[in-house]
């Protein structure tokens, strides 16, 4: 997006919220490693990075390792092993290539790179034709989905194509819900908020396996929960947010999240054992049990929080708190267990975005400024414990962190920085 939004920046807004990702399974090629990346929010798509190592006290500075120019886009990379994933945007805007890169993770040299044609037909999101979903691991592939449908399946080894299938139809701000790999199926939500819905594809072949159309789609990404024995499928669409079994796409329980104003769906699910948390503009953040009854699924809503609207980011769930950032630039702790607010905070430049990681015993917050703010993951109090510049602007994506590497991608590059 451009550095002002001003009195435009609802109309742009999905487009980022969402820089999106994917797949729940490990990548089965060799070298993968416990602080692997491997899709949307991580390995279980709850945006933690357990290995991460907090210095007992934070340097002055990161250190640069490494900064690779790879084209436009805000679509956290993947990690996995010594692989970095990364998806964006060659060449002219209108008539340009969506392409993915493998690249060395310890160095930044580019390993393979696969492009294809892809047209953009700007809108309100005129300053964003790159890629908004991240790209998906998973049994030794990837998966990407551009920003007019197209998904694609290669060999993550050696950037083989496999299949590539032209989802039907996109929403206003282009298609920014990243798919998951999840027991050999890819899920992705598909079409315009009228009319779309969700489809699941065979990851060998391509095939489709299911289909949900009954509801447009909007611009957060599916995540997967277990009630009982039934394996599901969580997402919002324009209008709701679902539960469908994985198996078969059939719908199992709905609860009505229709847009009010102007504002969009974009926000992430969070699974917290059977309770589904969500957030979504001037609704506030809620929390639903996913109660089963025999064959039957009915969700019953544990608490609303009318005063911690979230929209253009997803919350992070750890030690029994959300943390996240509200539409007016507030960080904020929630109690998962009550849906008390604990303490809010502003973060300055946020713009309403803003990606939040639990990094080992740390929290780390960054806005679209670069602007990386470190801080600890306390109900009790906001404390602050570092802030770093890691990128030029622009920064939509999550700030990927394992071991004591933060790998960054801003409008154009990407860039590894280490605490030392």
């Amino acid at each position: 997006m451009t550095p002002h939004f001003g009195q435009h920046v609802r109309r742009f807004a999905p487009v980022v919220a969402l820089a999106a990702g994917i797949a729940l399974v490990a990548c089965a090629a060799p070298r993968t490693r416990a602080g692997d990346w491997p899709q949307w929010r991580g390995a279980n798509r709850d945006a933690k990075a357990a290995d991460f190592k907090a210095p007992k006290t934070w340097p002055k500075e990161l250190t640069q390792k490494w900064k690779v120019t790879v084209g436009d886009g805000v679509a956290t990379p993947a990690l996995v092993g010594d692989k970095l994933f990364v998806f964006t945007r060659d060449g002219d805007a209108k008539t340009g290539t969506e392409v993915l890169r493998c690249l060395d993770a310890g160095t930044g040299k580019e390993e393979w790179a696969d492009k294809y044609d892809a047209s953009f037909k700007a809108s309100a999101d005129a300053g964003f034709p790159g890629p908004r979903c991240s790209p998906a691991v998973a049994e030794g592939k990837v998966v990407t989905l551009g920003v007019n449908g197209t998904l694609s399946c290669l060999e993550a080894d050696t950037g083989k194509k496999l299949w590539r299938v032209e989802t039907k139809g996109m929403p206003r701000f282009h298609t920014s819900s990243s798919p998951i790999i999840v027991d050999k199926l890819v899920v992705a939500q598909f079409g315009g908020e009228s009319k779309g819905g969700i489809a699941a594809y065979d990851l060998g072949t391509g095939d489709e396996k299911w289909k949900w159309a009954d509801e447009g789609t909007a611009y957060a990404s599916p995540v997967v929960m277990t009630v009982g024995d039934t394996k599901m499928l969580v997402a919002e669409t324009s209008a709701s947010v679902i539960g469908l079994d994985l198996k078969t796409g059939k719908l199992l329980w709905k609860t009505g999240f229709a847009v009010t104003g102007r504002g969009y769906n974009s926000s992430t699910p969070m699974v917290d054992g059977q309770t589904v948390i969500f957030s979504g503009t001037a609704r506030g953040t809620r929390a639903l049990k996913i109660e089963k009854n025999g064959d039957e699924f009915t969700p019953k809503e544990v608490w609303n929080n009318k005063d911690t609207s979230v929209i253009y980011n997803t919350p992070v769930l750890t030690d029994g708190h959300v943390f996240g950032l509200t539409s007016t630039d507030t960080l904020f702790c929630v109690s998962a267990e009550t849906g008390k607010t604990d303490w809010t905070e502003p973060l300055a430049g946020g713009r309403g975005y803003g990606n939040i990681v639990a990094a080992g015993d740390v929290l780390l917050a960054l806005p679209p400024t670069g602007q990386l703010t470190v801080f600890e993951p306390s109900a009790k109090e906001f404390k602050k414990l570092a802030s770093y510049k890691v990128g030029e602007g622009a920064t939509y994506a999550y700030p990927i962190a394992t071991g004591n590497r933060i790998y960054v991608k801003d409008k154009t590059a990407v860039i590894l920085w280490t605490v030392e």
